[in-house]
């Protein structure tokens, strides 16, 4: 039986985790991060980093088929694609176990309840239904069929 070699730029920087994880392949999408040991709610587990780039060449970039970017504030975004921590590779859920918050400047991804030795890291990427429809292939209960989240629309009267 044949393996896929891991990709050599799928790794995890331990110096940006706080937890043992691990990359292997994922049933959702590609490579998955997993978790190498018991991680307790409410904990940093590892921050998103990358390349700051502006949205002009965010924009230029995210045209590509395959990105890693994650928008830091109304100016700046992250390519992870570039100096990545590994936390790039986490795939989407709709019942995430991790939720990503920012801090001055930095994007966290904290745990949002226990996570056991072995499970996939997942977040909800939250695209915007501004953007083009992503299906999506969590397999959750509680999936919502696409990464886009409903944003509220002012009515015109």
């Amino acid at each position: 039986m044949a393996t896929q070699a891991l990709n050599p730029a799928a790794r995890i920087d331990p110096r940006k985790s706080c937890f043992r994880l691990r990359v292997s392949r994922s049933a959702i999408h590609g490579w998955g991060v997993y978790a190498a040991e018991w991680i307790p709610p409410r904990r940093k587990v590892i921050e998103y980093t990358g390349q700051r780039i502006g949205r002009q060449e965010a924009k230029r970039r995210g045209a590509g088929s395959r990105t890693y970017l994650f928008t830091l504030d109304d100016y700046w975004t992250l390519d992870g694609a570039v100096g990545g921590s590994g936390a790039e590779l986490i795939n989407h859920s709709c019942d995430p176990n991790l939720e990503s918050r920012i801090f001055k400047g930095h994007i966290l991804y904290v745990s949002r309840r226990e996570i056991r030795p072995g499970e996939e890291l997942t977040v909800d990427y939250r695209f915007s239904d501004d953007t083009k429809r992503v299906l999506c292939l969590c397999g959750s209960i509680h999936c919502r069929g696409t990464i886009n989240i409903r944003t509220r629309r002012a009515s015109k009267s």
